[in-house]
């Protein structure tokens, strides 16, 4: 039947499709295939039956195909038609399967003329068939009828478009002639896709319906209105013929008769007709999918590797056999502990760059979060006075006191010291949540074995848990150790020689460690405060120091845009906005002042609550303290100049005694919680946790596979399976098919490019919406050389073929056309 080795070129495509598709695989490439292009009543179902010898498709009036319909043809001894939505039949009354067409096609687009894209599938065996892929698509129309949308012509098109983008689709323009060729919308259609006619080929129907006189002869020599493929002739069954029941064999020797009689036809008659259509088209979709094995074989191959790891691995994993279970055990444990070790100590593999994990998020809390816990309980100056005041007047009773009463500070420090606790339990919490989804993320990996999974993060988060307690005794044991004896005798105590000098700003930098010009932060910020009608808010480069925070117009650090001075300034929470992304906070004057330009506040925006943090953290550690909560009344006057000269004195002995309390706080909770929790649960993972789950006494049921896993686990080895095969197919296949080089170029300017409008009727969104071309389809860049390069959709085109140009066609909207995958 004309082509060597085509009886075995596309069932081997069907088969690749057959053995992938039985896992769900497609390999991502189009099964090269002809689409079947034209206007109403066009006659495209006519050629289709014609090539099957049977009527099989629904007919009537108006649209009738309102869903693409994959045909596959393949030759095979017995004659029969299988759904792809209802494999386990088989139908070989063609009646029924004409039935099954418009039960299908109403189940999604109702009975009323809609349409709907969703493809259905039909495969035909037949021993009058010769192996080719089509799709059946609805015919173009112009007017909508029933319940079709005004815009239906753009509808269709669009579906249209979904296949013949495609650069492996062979598109087959249907016209009839007994209508104007120049006008034809199918060749308007193919040549926005396909300008150089390499993929298109004319059919011309209804030559027996011209008007006496008339032929098409000129055309189908491809003189007038040439095509580069060039038209093919073929005569339908009239509507007459079909309504009384002709055979569709009977129909095909009257078509040949017509060829061979007419004298404007006769001369050219063996290359007119439906046989010859179908052996042309099956020559073409035979040497297209030769070229494009090497494709194939090279994607299947990749896929192959891929998968070759884990297929071995479930290979050799027997799920009954008790000692695979205890080693399977083994290593997840193993691996647990490991990964568990790298989330908390950080390693160098498997680095996530998109957020902090594991030890990168304790390490913020303990450097982070605490250190700003511990200064936002710090009482306001206000209240701190008014209690050291009442202490003094309490311990002196009915007497004036004439010195200063240690009691009084001791009572103070003691009280400080006790509400470091709040702080300090918050802190425990946060480790310990963090904890416990760290080693959650780990567990995640045992997925596969659920009641593993629930056992191991049962006894993990109950040793998390245990540890915890005993770490909150720990700490409460530190708060009751400084709680316990004053010592001031300290040598960072100042004493009460210094006590009466000013405790002055600078002071609390030079104990915080940073020296004046020092550089504590940079980093982008956005000033949202600043009004619409001065320029909005807007991102600056921020530089802060130990003495002023400055700000830039970029990270060049060239243009300065203002330096503020630190003095006097604190920090407060600003709620979040309703359609605000940003996290804000705002630095004010204590003094009430102005702190840039007629603003009395600077609000200081982030993109996420941990950089909020950070930057907190950073201001804590060059002076700048958050805004105390006022307590209320008045402020106490002291009449007395010896009584406030001695709160002087107590409050700064009390500040001087804080700042040690706190630096070794600081030092000491993350040391306590680190070697209590941090190190107790790492080590209990690596040397316990297998020996507890042993002891549960119920080692193999805890390695029963999920059912997902064991879904997963068929599904690889069958997809490693079916890809082995389909390279073993490929394999003995001989490619040694007889080829048809490419006709020259022709000028087929005379077909002008379609350009639709919407009706005026149809509206979007309110306006109406002008369509302009089909949009074009994306065509990968061409290597050098003659080597072969890649298509849109991962096959490769024959070696040497010069690239063609996308054609000029501009984006259409809406609607947009689907991806090509």
């Amino acid at each position: 039947m004309g082509n060597r080795g085509m009886e075995d070129l596309i069932p081997l495509v069907n088969r690749l499709q057959d053995a992938l598709s039985s896992v769900g695989q497609s390999c991502s490439l189009h099964l090269p295939q002809i689409a079947v292009v034209g206007g109403q009543s066009a006659g495209k179902s006519s050629v289709l039956e014609n090539f099957v010898g049977r009527d099989f498709l629904p007919r009537g009036s108006g649209i009738v195909t309102r869903r693409p319909l994959i045909l596959q043809l393949l030759s095979g001894n017995t004659e029969y038609g299988e759904f792809l939505h209802c494999k386990e039949k088989k139908f070989t009354d063609f009646d029924e399967l004409r039935k099954e067409i418009e039960t299908e096609t109403c189940r999604l687009t109702g009975s009323n003329k809609g349409i709907s894209p969703v493809p259905i599938n039909l495969r035909i065996y037949s021993p009058h068939v010769l192996n080719l892929t089509l799709v059946d698509l609805p015919g173009i129309t112009k007017v909508p009828v029933g319940d079709q949308p005004a815009d239906i012509e753009y509808q269709i098109r669009d579906m249209i478009m979904q296949y013949i983008c495609k650069e492996n689709c062979l598109i087959l323009a249907v016209t009839p002639a007994n209508t104007d060729l120049a006008n034809s919308d199918a060749l308007k259609l193919a040549k926005d896709v396909d300008p150089q006619g390499q993929r298109t080929i004319g059919v011309i129907t209804k030559l027996d319906l011209m008007d006496e006189g008339t032929d098409a002869r000129e055309i189908l020599e491809n003189r007038l209105l040439p095509l580069r493929r060039g038209y093919i002739g073929v005569v339908n069954r009239s509507q007459k013929d079909i309504d009384g029941k002709k055979d569709i064999k009977a129909a095909l020797v009257a078509e040949q008769k017509f060829f061979m009689s007419h004298p404007a036809y006769k001369h050219m008659a063996e290359k007119m007709g439906t046989p010859y259509l179908q052996r042309m088209l099956n020559q073409q979709l035979t040497n297209h999918i030769r070229d494009t094995l090497p494709a194939f074989r090279s994607h299947l191959q990749t896929q192959l590797l891929a998968l070759n790891k884990e297929a071995e691995e479930y290979k050799q994993y027997s799920p009954d056999d008790p000692a695979r279970r205890t080693k399977t055990l083994l290593q997840l444990v193993q691996h647990l502990a490991v990964d568990f070790e790298k989330l908390i100590e950080g390693s160098g593999d498997k680095v996530d760059t998109i957020s902090l994990s594991g030890g990168a998020k304790i390490n913020r809390i303990f450097h982070e979060r605490f250190p700003y816990e511990l200064v936002k309980i710090e009482s306001d100056e206000r209240k701190l006075r008014r209690e050291i005041n009442y202490a003094i007047r309490n311990i002196h009773g009915v007497r004036t006191g004439l010195f200063t009463p240690d009691m009084a500070f001791e009572a103070i420090v003691k009280k400080q010291i006790s509400r470091i606790e709040g702080p300090c339990m918050k802190f425990v919490d946060m480790v310990s949540q963090e904890l416990i989804t760290t080693v959650h993320q780990c567990i995640n990996k045992l997925s596969s074995f659920p009641k593993l999974q629930d056992e191991t993060q049962r006894i993990v988060t109950t040793e998390i848990q245990q540890q915890e307690s005993k770490c909150r005794d720990q700490v409460m044991m530190l708060i009751d150790i400084q709680l316990a004896y004053i010592n001031t005798k300290h040598e960072d105590f100042i004493g009460f020689t210094n006590a009466q000098q000013a405790y002055n700003h600078n002071n609390k930098k030079i104990v915080a460690g940073v020296a004046g010009n020092q550089v504590v932060r940079k980093g982008w910020l956005t000033i949202s405060n600043i009004g619409i009608m001065k320029g909005g808010a807007k991102e600056y480069w921020f530089i802060l120091t130990a003495e002023s925070l400055s700000w830039f117009k970029d990270d060049e650090e060239k243009e300065k845009k203002y330096m503020l001075p630190l003095d006097n300034l604190k920090l407060r929470d600003v709620e979040k906005g309703f359609m605000s992304s940003k996290f804000v906070f705002a630095i004010f004057n204590t003094e009430l002042r102005n702190v840039y330009k007629d603003y009395k506040c600077l609000e200081l925006a982030c993109n996420s609550q941990e950089e909020l943090d950070s930057w907190k953290a950073s201001f804590l550690q060059a002076g700048v303290y958050p805004e105390k909560v006022t307590g209320n009344g008045s402020p106490d006057n002291f009449t007395d100049p010896q009584l406030e000269r001695q709160v002087e004195t107590i409050r700064n002995l009390v500040d001087s005694y804080m700042n040690i309390i706190y630096k070794t706080i600081k030092d000491l909770m993350p040391k306590t919680i680190m070697h209590l929790m941090i190190n107790s649960v790492k080590e209990f993972i690596s040397s316990e946790l297998l020996a507890q789950l042993y002891a549960l006494g119920e080692c193999s049921a805890l390695m029963d596979e999920s059912p997902e896993q064991k879904r997963h686990r068929e599904e690889v080895l069958c997809k490693h399976a079916a890809l082995k095969e389909a390279l073993s197919v490929i394999g003995k296949i001989s490619t040694s098919t007889c080829t048809t080089p490419m006709p020259p170029p022709v000028d087929s300017s005379w077909i002008q490019p379609s350009s639709l409008t919407l009706p005026n009727n149809s509206v979007t969104s309110g306006k109406t919406v002008v369509r302009g071309h089909a949009p074009s389809v994306p065509r990968p860049p061409a290597h050098t050389g003659p080597t072969a390069f890649q298509s849109t959709d991962g096959l490769q085109q024959r070696a040497g073929q010069p690239h063609r140009a996308p054609p000029s066609v501009p984006r259409r909207y809406p609607p947009a056309i689907p991806n090509v995958k």
